[in-house]
């Protein structure tokens, strides 16, 4: 599980970036908190998964990219549509996957990646 350096989060979460990530990555529980990654199906856009989730063992958790975190459903699903127009302002296309791993390789050239955890 990889995490976009400057992923998006929502107003009521945004000074608690860092702390929903490291819990997220700790397994520590987060009952109400949504993650947004890259969707995991090539005909979808993004996939917003609860944080819960991601605590199964079961659960495929290489390969994700997550892009944003918000809490509450609701909340995410705005936070998704926002992103979305983000990239759409920005590079006049739908194409949010390849605009977030082009962004996330520059970032990884420059050395600016958050460790993930060994667990995953």
């Amino acid at each position: 599980m990889d995490w976009y350096k400057d992923f998006y989060a929502g107003e009521g979460i945004a000074g608690k970036k860092g702390k929903i990530k490291w819990k997220v990555l700790h397994h520590a529980g987060q009952m109400g908190i949504y993650v947004i990654a890259l969707s995991s199906n090539p005909g979808n856009l993004l996939d917003i998964i609860p944080s819960w989730e991601l605590m199964q063992k079961y659960y495929p958790k290489s390969g994700i990219l997550v892009v944003g975190v918000d809490k509450g459903y609701e909340n995410a699903m705005e936070l998704a549509g926002m992103i979305v127009m983000d990239v759409y302002q920005k590079t006049g296309t739908f194409h949010v996957r390849e605009y977030f791993l082009e962004k996330h390789r520059e970032n990884l050239k420059k050395g600016d990646k958050w460790e993930s955890c060994c667990w995953f």
